[in-house]
């Protein structure tokens, strides 16, 4: 899957990465990530890769098309995952989401 500009907006405001922010992590100029974002300029491939291993690593988990649209959410914390396991008291694995 490739990422729109649209979900690298959207996955920095869920991870709170300024654009300079995700340049520092992944190595890409930031005027590349504001064209990128803005839809004036498509990147190649990899770069378009290397944002979105950078964003993932920051929690982002990218949708690909499922019938409702592409999208971007984030991974719960293991706080998270802990706390909503012991509020729901349903047992059963919980963790699959929680960033390491």
């Amino acid at each position: 899957m490739m990422i729109t500009g649209a979900q690298c907006r959207a996955a920095r405001a869920l991870v709170e990465w300024t654009r300079d922010k995700l340049a520092g992590n992944s190595g890409v100029d930031a005027l590349v990530i504001e064209e990128f974002e803005r839809r004036i300029s498509l990147p190649d491939r990899d770069v378009r890769d290397t944002l979105q291993t950078a964003l993932e690593n920051a929690g982002a988990v990218f949708i690909a098309e499922n019938g409702g649209g592409i999208g971007v959410r984030l991974k719960l914390n293991r706080s998270e995952v802990k706390r909503i396991g012991v509020l729901e008291n349903e047992g059963g694995i919980v963790g699959i989401d929680a960033v390491p």
